[in-house]
């Protein structure tokens, strides 16, 4: 059986846990995470939002982190017209606020470019019941094929012989 690679956004979250001291637990699945994303385990997207957002973290951990992406392949979404008119219906329809918008163009920039999932650590505005059935309704009326949501974590498989 030939089975499709998985296609993958990776939001800013996720790649900030490659390097946070702070939250060990977390660092320690996106580092394992990592591993299998640098074998190629995946397809791999990033936006031009991710980039942005990562360019604004300080040194030393901005370095840090281009390091780490300079290890794996991945495609840059360009936030276009098509990505902000999806982005904007998550505030329109009161999934999201204005305020979260960059996170809205983060979940359109999957959308528009059929990613399978958004893999996150954000809880806030992307992990959580009301996005996941706001992205369901979103896919659904604008015809895009319905994407999953996923933390690093969960990608890892949850065997906890592995650890």
């Amino acid at each position: 059986m030939n089975v499709k690679r998985l296609k993958i956004y990776l939001d800013t979250s996720v790649v900030s846990h490659l390097s946070a001291d702070d939250s060990p637990e977390k660092m320690k699945d996106t580092l394992a995470f990592w591993e299998k994303v640098k074998s190629g385990t995946y397809d791999v997207a990033l936006s031009s939002i991710t980039l942005a957002e990562i360019e604004e973290c300080p040194e030393p951990k901005h370095s840090i982190l281009l390091d780490f992406l300079s290890l794996i392949v991945y495609d840059t979404i360009i936030i276009n017209e098509q990505t902000i008119g999806i982005a904007e219906k998550f505030v329109d329809f009161g999934i999201m606020r204005q305020k979260s918008f960059d996170d809205c163009q983060h979940i359109a920039a999957a959308i528009t470019s059929n990613c399978n999932a958004i893999i996150s650590w954000n809880f806030k505005h992307i992990v959580n019941h009301k996005t996941m059935q706001g992205i369901k309704a979103v896919t659904a009326l604008f015809g895009y094929p319905d994407m999953l949501i996923y933390t690093p974590s969960i990608l890892l498989g949850g065997d906890e012989n592995d650890s």
